[in-house]
């Protein structure tokens, strides 16, 4: 497994926790950055996914 999908998966988790804790805190800004962070991480998970596609079919 790529190391992009790891640190995906790892900024997707922490962006839906930020996210549900500023929703709870009533926090906009916190809730924002939460969905920024899973974003970010789910397109970092996908780029990891088509490098080991890459490397599973040269």
């Amino acid at each position: 497994m790529d190391n992009d999908r790891a640190e995906g998966s790892m900024k997707n988790v922490k962006g839906r926790i930020k996210e549900g804790l500023g929703k709870a805190l009533g926090d906009s800004k916190m809730e924002a950055e939460g969905k920024m962070d899973k974003a970010e991480g789910k397109i970092q998970n996908t780029v990891g996914g088509i490098k080991d596609s890459l490397r599973k079919n040269p």
